[in-house]
C-alpha cells in the first residue's frame, strides 16, 4: 500500500492547512487543475442525524470552496437503502444551513446516477475489468487470503459475455439476495486488501426512499463515490482518514471508466472528542432504547442536539477552525468545545436574573406598598444593547444557597449581621430567618439602607458580596434543565467496553418553579442568556412556550478548559 499511496504528504505540508497546500499546487501553473475552479462536495449518507464530527467535514469542504471562490455541492450518498430516509435528508439540510453554509442549486442524490453507474459497470465488464462472482460473503472472506497468500475466486476468468448476461439478469431480479456480486478485476495479491477484486455491486431487495423498487442491485460505496464525484466535476474529494487505504481503488475506478473528470482525493483526520460517542449505530441505540429523548436531546453530540442545548454556529465553527486540519487522529477535550461556546456567549448573551432554588427574602423596613424601577445593563460588553427595567419591592426571591444561618469560612453572602449588595439596587443587612416545623429555612429577613440606592455606599464601607434576585411581585416561572455529560468516563466505548454501562444517571436535572425576570416571558428560541452567577442558558426550541418557559443550561460560567502557553 505504501507504494500505491504516494508519499507526498511530507512534514512540510503538514504545517498549517495541508489540504490548501495541495490545492495551491493543483491550481498553480502546470498543476492538474490549472485554470479550473475549485469544486468540493459534502456527501453524507441520509441514515441518521449529523453530529459534531460531521461539522468538521462540512466546514472543511464548504470553507475550502469559499476560500478559493469555488463551489461546494451537497450530495446525499443514498446507495444503501437499509436505513435511509427522507427525515434524515431534511435534517441534514437544516443543520448545514444552520452552520451558515449554502450549496445554492447544487443539491444531488447518488441515486440519480444509478443508471450511469450501471453503464460504467458494464463498461468495466466489457474491458475485462469486472466479473460476476458467485461466492457468498462467507466464502469471499474465506478466500481473501493474507499478507502471504493471494485471494482467489473460481469465477475470475469467467467469459466477458457470460458476466454481461449474468449482470443484466442480476439487475432484472432473477437471483436471490447474496447469490451473486459483481467484482472489480484488479489484483488478488495486492498488499492493500481493498484492491483484491473488491465487490462493486450486490443484490439487495430493499425499497429505496427515492427509486422505490426500481433497483434490486446497488453499487458499493467505493465504486459509486468516485463516479459521483466525476459526474459532478469535483476537483477535490476531501474525506476522512479511514478512506486513505481506499484511495487506490478510488483512482482505479476513475482511471478505468470513461469518466468526465478525474477528481483528487485528499484525506484528513476525523474529529474525536471525549465524554461522548459518535458512532451512528450507538447514537441510534441511545435514541431507540430511550436513554435520551431523541436525536435532538441536548446531551447528544448531534448538531440538532447541540443547537437545542444552546450551541451557536459561531462557536462550532470557531471550534473546528481552532482544532485545525491534521493527518493524525487525536481526541479533543469536550471542555474545549464548551470553551468556544462560552467565549461566544460571553460576548453576545444578554445578562438577566434567574433564581433556580428560590427562597423568599423579606426586607422588613421597606414600605409594603412601594415598588421601584431600576435600569440594568443588558450586556456590559456591548453598551449599545441598552438597558432593561426591572422592578423591586419588599419581597424578593433569592437563591437558597445565598443564605446560611451559620456561615462557613469565607462565606460572603447573607447570614445574620452580614451585608450584601442586591444587584443594582440596595445594600441589605441580614437580620434572621423563619423556619418551618422541620427546621428548614422558608424566609430570610433583612433591612435595607435607603442611602445605598444603585448599590453604592456613601460612607465608603466595603460590601464584599453581591447576589442576584427576582421581584416576587413581578416575575415569571420557568422550568430549567441542567445538563451534564451523558457518560461518567471520558472514553465510554474504547476497547471491550459496553458504552451503555457508563451512562451518567445524573446527566439531566429538571428544576421546576424557578423564578425569572418578567421580561423573559416573551423570550423565544434560539435566544441565549447569561443567568447571572449561574451560567449560560437558552430557550428550549421544542418544549418552551409563553405559558410554560423552558430553559436549558448550555454551559456553566467556569471555564474547565486549561489553555496552554
Amino acid at each position: 500500500m505504501a507504494d500505491e499511496i504516494k508519499n507526498t504528504e511530507n512534514e512540510e505540508l503538514m504545517q498549517g492547512n495541508f489540504i490548501h497546500s495541495f490545492i495551491d499546487e493543483d491550481i498553480a501553473e502546470g498543476g492538474r487543475f490549472e485554470g479550473k475552479k475549485v469544486h468540493t462536495r459534502f456527501p453524507p449518507e441520509p441514515n441518521g442525524y449529523l453530529h459534531i464530527g460531521h461539522a468538521k467535514a462540512i466546514c472543511i469542504n464548504f470553507a475550502t470552496a469559499e476560500k478559493y471562490n469555488g463551489m461546494c455541492n451537497l450530495r446525499m450518498d443514498d446507495t444503501n437503502p437499509t436505513k435511509e430516509d427522507v427525515e434524515y435528508v431534511d435534517a441534514i439540510k437544516e443543520d448545514i444551513k444552520w452552520l451558515g453554509f449554502d450549496w445554492e442549486d447544487r443539491f444531488y442524490y447518488a441515486s440519480q446516477y444509478f443508471e450511469q453507474m450501471y453503464d460504467y459497470a458494464v463498461e468495466l465488464i466489457k474491458k475485462g475489468l469486472a466479473y460476476v462472482c458467485e461466492l457468498n460473503a462467507e466464502q469471499v472472506k474465506e478466500y481473501r487470503g493474507d499478507t502471504q497468500t493471494p485471494a482467489k475466486s473460481p469465477y475470475r476468468d469467467r467469459p466477458i459475455e457470460e458476466s454481461l448476461d449474468l449482470f443484466e439478469r442480476m439487475k432484472n431480479g432473477e437471483f436471490e439476495d447474496g447469490k451473486m456480486t459483481l467484482r472489480a478485476k484488479i489484483d488478488l495479491s495486492s498488499g492493500n486488501f481493498n484492491m483484491r477484486d473488491p465487490v462493486i455491486y450486490r443484490i439487495n431487495r430493499l425499497k429505496h426512499h427515492r427509486t422505490g423498487d426500481k433497483w434490486c442491485i446497488y453499487p458499493m460505496y467505493d465504486f459509486a463515490h468516485p463516479i459521483e464525484d466525476a459526474i459532478e466535476g469535483i476537483t477535490h474529494s476531501l474525506c476522512s482518514l479511514e478512506f486513505e487505504a481506499h484511495r487506490p481503488l478510488y483512482d482505479w475506478v476513475i482511471n478505468n471508466i470513461s469518466a468526465p473528470a478525474k477528481p483528487r482525493q485528499i484525506e484528513f483526520a476525523r474529529l474525536g472528542i471525549n465524554n461522548t460517542v459518535m458512532s451512528k449505530r450507538k447514537l441510534r441505540e441511545l435514541v431507540e432504547k430511550s436513554y435520551v429523548s431523541g436525536w435532538d436531546d441536548p446531551r447528544m453530540p448531534t448538531l440538532c442536539g447541540l443547537r437545542r442545548r444552546g450551541y451557536t454556529p459561531k462557536s462550532i465553527r470557531s471550534f473546528i477552525d481552532q482544532i485545525g486540519v491534521s493527518k493524525v487522529n487525536s481526541i479533543v477535550e469536550y471542555s474545549f468545545l464548551e470553551h468556544c461556546l462560552r467565549d461566544d456567549l460571553n460576548d453576545s448573551a444578554d445578562r438577566v436574573m434567574c433564581v433556580l432554588h428560590p427562597i423568599k427574602l423579606v426586607i422588613t423596613n421597606y414600605p409594603e406598598d412601594k415598588t421601584e424601577e431600576f435600569e440594568i445593563e443588558n450586556n456590559p460588553n456591548h453598551p449599545e444593547n441598552g438597558t432593561r427595567t426591572v422592578t423591586f419591592s419588599r419581597e424578593c426571591w433569592i437563591e437558597a444557597a445565598d443564605f446560611m444561618e451559620e456561615p462557613i469560612k469565607k462565606y460572603q453572602r447573607l447570614y445574620p449581621g452580614n451585608e450584601v449588595r442586591l444587584k443594582s439596587t440596595y445594600i441589605v443587612r441580614c437580620t434572621g430567618c423563619k423556619k418551618d416545623e422541620d427546621g428548614n429555612v422558608v424566609e430570610v429577613y433583612a433591612e435595607y439602607d435607603p442611602q445605598t440606592r444603585g448599590g453604592n455606599t456613601p460612607d465608603g464601607r466595603k460590601v464584599r458580596g453581591t447576589i442576584h434576585w427576582v421581584d416576587c411581585n413581578n416575575c415569571a416561572e420557568a422550568e430549567v434543565r441542567l445538563y451534564d455529560n451523558l457518560f461518567t468516563v471520558p472514553d465510554p466505548d474504547v476497547g471491550d467496553r459496553n458504552f451503555l454501562d457508563y451512562l451518567n444517571p445524573n446527566s439531566l436535572e429538571v428544576l421546576n418553579n424557578c423564578k425569572v425576570e418578567k421580561s423573559l416571558e416573551t423570550a423565544e428560541a434560539p435566544k441565549s442568556f447569561q443567568f447571572m452567577r449561574l451560567g449560560y442558558f437558552c430557550v428550549d426550541n421544542k418544549d418552551s412556550k409563553p405559558q410554560h418557559l423552558v430553559f436549558n443550561r448550555s454551559v456553566n460560567l467556569k471555564d474547565g478548559f486549561k489553555k496552554k502557553g
